[in-house]
């Protein structure tokens, strides 16, 4: 059973800043894309930010040049770096490895909470 710790929420004030981390406790090497996920109250988890095992990325509407995702394969962790954050980010952030679509490979972990208010 592959377990995924994230981490590194917190409250932060509207223009802030946040690096989100998820240690996976598998190799990631070969898993060809890993993601950020997000889940606001009353609302469907959505997809945010995937990162390929190439490096290419890809970025939901709502975070596109706010969000950046990496991953360090040796360390089989990914990072989500969130700047200019705006309430609208408050959510619980986890991440996973999307594949076929809406499925992903493995069960979700505890999430880490991000709240943006003043």
């Amino acid at each position: 059973q592959v377990q995924l710790v994230e981490s590194g929420g917190g409250l932060v004030q509207p223009g802030g800043s946040l690096r989100l981390s998820c240690a996976a406790s598998t190799s990631i090497f070969s898993i060809n894309a890993m993601g950020w996920y997000r889940q606001a109250p009353g609302k469907q988890r959505e997809l945010v930010a995937t990162i390929t095992s190439g490096g290419s990325t890809n970025y939901a509407d709502s975070v596109k040049g706010r969000f950046t995702i990496s991953r360090d394969n040796a360390k089989n962790t990914v990072y989500l770096q969130m700047n200019n954050l705006k309430p609208e980010d408050s959510a619980v952030y986890y991440c996973n490895a999307p594949y076929r679509g809406v499925l992903v490979r493995w069960g979700w972990g505890q999430g880490t909470r991000v709240t943006v208010s003043s």
